[in-house]
C-alpha cells in the first residue's frame, strides 16, 4: 500500500520497483544479558520477546533488530520492506536475475521473499510500512542569548534516546558486486562510493544518503548499526551517557563526508559499533542524486579524531 505522507507530492517513484526502507535485521550474539545493558545504556527500548531480545526506539512499536543467542556474535539476516503493489513484481525480477528463492528460517514466521546474496548473507523482503524518512531529519542547533546559559549541568543531562535506525553498514568481500546485486534486486541506488573499499546505497522512494552501506573485507559481517538523533549535543551526551557505562572505546565526536552526518561511534562488546548520528544527507524520491566515487582521503570523515587502528577490522571472521 502506498505510504500517504499528508504532504503534497510525490511520495513513490512511478513505474520504478525497490524496496522503501531497510525495515529490520538478526543478530546472534553470545551472551544476551550483555547486549541488553549495552543497548539499554545506548538508549534503546530493549524488550524481551521469546529466547531473544528486540531492540525498539522509545514511543514506537516498530522492531528494528532482533537478537538471539549463539556460541559468537554474527549477522543473520537482513530485512527490508516493500509498497504492497511491488511485492510481486519484485520476486518476479528477482527470479528472472537467477536468484534461488529460499524458505524463511527455522523460528521466523514470514511471508516475504527469502534468498542470499553472492556472498552469503540472507535477504528478505516483505510487505510492510515505510519506516524510512519521507523528509531530511530535524537537525537542531540551540544557541542562547547573551546574557544566558546555554548549557545545563552534566548532572541534569537528558538520557539520549535515538528516534530511529537510520542505517547498517555490512562487511563484503567485493564491494562491486554487491552494487550490481543489491540494484538489480532490491531496487537500491548508488550514492557514492570510494572505488572498491566502501559504497552507500539508498532506497529510490525517498531516503537518508545512504540505508544500506559496504565495506572490503575477507568475509560477511555486521560493521555498524547506526542510530539518528537530534544534534550534535545529542550525539555528545550520548557518548558520555555510555562512557560512564563503561563503553569507553569508539570514535568521534566527528563529521562524515559522504552522507555529510556528524558521528560518535561506541564499539560494542563484540567488536562492531553502534553510532549515534545526526543531519545525515537525505535524498527526495523525485531527486537523481549524482554519485561520485571519491579517493580515500575524501570519503571518510571531514573532521575528528584519527580513525582507531583496528576500525574497519571484520571481527566476524575466525581468526583462530
Amino acid at each position: 500500500m502506498t505510504a500517504i505522507t499528508g504532504k503534497v507530492g510525490v511520495t513513490k517513484r512511478p513505474g520504478e520497483l525497490g524496496i522503501h526502507s531497510m525495515d529490520t535485521f538478526h543478530m546472534v550474539v553470545p551472551d544476551l544479558k550483555v547486549a541488553q545493558d549495552f543497548y539499554t545504556a545506548f538508549g534503546l527500548d530493549v524488550r524481551e520477546e521469546g529466547e531473544g531480545l528486540g531492540l525498539y526506539t522509545f514511543g514506537s512499536d516498530h522492531r528494528w533488530v532482533s537478537l538471539a543467542e549463539s556460541g559468537r556474535k554474527k549477522l543473520s539476516h537482513l530485512s527490508f520492506a516493500a509498497y504492497e503493489e511491488d511485492f510481486d513484481p519484485m520476486k518476479q525480477r528477482i527470479e528472472s536475475e537467477g536468484v534461488r528463492l529460499l524458505d524463511p528460517p527455522q523460528g521466523f514466521d514470514s511471508k516475504g521473499i527469502w534468498f542470499r546474496d553472492p556472498f552469503g548473507v540472507l535477504v528478505e523482503i516483505k510487505v510492510a510500512a515505510k519506516s524510512s524518512p519521507d523528509e531530511k531529519a530535524g537537525f537542531a542547533v540551540p544557541s542562547s542569548a547573551a546574557g544566558v546559559m546555554g548549557s545545563m549541568q552534566r548532572s541534569k543531562a537528558p538520557m539520549v534516546r535515538p528516534h530511529r535506525l537510520a542505517h547498517i553498514l555490512v562487511f563484503t568481500p567485493d564491494v562491486p558486486a554487491s552494487i550490481r546485486f543489491y540494484s538489480r534486486t532490491l531496487g537500491l541506488r548508488l550514492s557514492d562510493q570510494s572505488g572498491d573499499g566502501i559504497c552507500f546505497m539508498h532506497g529510490i522512494h525517498g531516503s537518508d544518503h545512504h540505508l544500506l552501506a559496504f565495506a572490503k573485507s575477507e568475509a560477511p559481517g555486521l560493521h555498524h548499526c547506526s542510530w539518528d538523533v537530534g544534534g550534535i549535543n545529542e550525539i555528545g551526551i550520548g557518548a558520555m551517557q555510555m562512557a560512564d557505562k563503561g563503553y569507553d572505546k569508539g570514535w568521534g565526536l566527528g563529521r562524515h563526508v559522504l552522507g555529510s552526518n556528524y558521528f560518535h561511534y561506541v564499539k560494542d562488546p563484540w567488536g562492531s559499533y553502534s553510532e549515534y548520528s545526526a543531519d545525515i544527507d537525505y535524498i527526495p524520491v523525485d531527486h537523481d542524486w549524482q554519485a561520485g566515487d571519491y579517493p580515500p582521503e575524501d570519503s571518510i570523515y571531514l573532521w575528528g579524531p584519527q580513525l582507531p587502528s583496528d576500525f574497519v577490522v571484520n571481527y566476524e571472521i575466525d581468526r583462530d
